[in-house]
């Protein structure tokens, strides 16, 4: 695994949208944290284009990605917002320059695009909230930047008033993480960016979602045998879920939890990162060691 450096005060953080658009307004408080930080900002060529939910066109879009990408004085890329649209565009990028000059790739939701991708050439990237997000919750911002200045992550959490604490499967796994959105992991199965999870750390998260859509997710993912030599499973926040009219009868935990009822690895759910206020920084790709216990649940990066 290509692990990127980490970065210095003065370097230069790249800024490009995937995704849906954002405006100047949007971005604004970002740009300003960032800088207060110590460090420079370049903004992509279109950043601020719209079409129509897009920010521009996809040519425009991959465009930037790939400006900030061979641009050798920006020493990481943090994208502007999630949403829909990077898949499109998936196949555009030529990721091999970060092989030679790798950086931090810095995102979630639909970024789990380029999380997946950077995966498949063995490059680590960061899980975290992104700059429509910075001002909305401090702590959130602050892992991601205490991991890119080289802070070694580690979480706990006690389970103990979690309505899922019967779900949870105790044990110990050290292994790589990797993962993201569910729904886009599920999209991106069988194409050049489905992620390897055999012996990893599986993290997973949505928003929105239908629990019937959870299901179907689940059961393929199962039957595409990526639960079958898992090290681990993080379950984060499975944020806002939709019902039918008739009930499916299982919240999304306990539908992921049927699913893997006779997992010999460990499971943990309501992991603080994900769709929600607490959406702290997860790097993929590198080592940690995942504990859960009777009463807590640890994450803690070897490296």
């Amino acid at each position: 695994m290509i692990i990127p450096p980490f970065i210095k005060k003065g370097d230069t953080i790249g800024i490009a949208a995937t995704a849906r658009k954002i405006s100047k307004e949007e971005l604004g408080d970002a740009i300003a944290l960032i800088e207060a930080k110590g460090y420079a900002v370049k903004l992509s060529t279109n950043l601020f284009a719209e079409d129509n939910q897009f920010a521009g066109a996809d040519e425009q879009r991959a465009n930037d990605l790939q400006e900030l990408i061979n641009d050798a004085a920006v020493k990481a890329i943090i994208i502007a917002r999630g949403g829909y649209g990077s898949m499109r565009i998936a196949d555009r990028i030529d990721l091999k320059p970060l092989q030679k000059n790798p950086k931090w790739l810095i995102g979630y939701s639909d970024i789990t695009v380029w999380h997946s991708a950077l995966h498949c050439h063995h490059i680590a990237s960061l899980h975290a909230t992104m700059p429509i997000n910075f001002t909305k919750n401090i702590e959130a911002t602050d892992t991601l930047f205490n991991f890119l200045e080289g802070q070694v992550l580690s979480y706990y959490y006690p389970i103990s008033d979690s309505a899922n604490r019967s779900l949870f499967k105790e044990g110990i796994a050290t292994a790589p993480v990797v993962g993201g959105n569910l729904s886009l992991l599920y999209a991106m199965q069988g194409s050049i960016t489905d992620i390897d999870t055999n012996g990893k750390i599986l993290f997973i998260e949505d928003l929105d979602e239908y629990l019937y859509h959870i299901d179907r997710m689940i059961v393929s993912l199962k039957r595409a045998g990526k639960f079958e030599a898992l090290a681990g499973l993080i379950v984060g926040g499975m944020s806002d879920m939709k019902d039918n009219t008739v009930p499916f009868g299982k919240t999304a935990e306990q539908i992921i939890a049927s699913h893997i009822k006779d997992a010999k690895f460990p499971v943990c759910f309501d992991f603080p990162c994900g769709h929600i206020d607490r959406n702290l920084a997860m790097p993929l790709g590198l080592n940690a060691t995942l504990l859960v216990e009777h009463n807590q649940v640890s994450l803690t990066y070897t490296s």
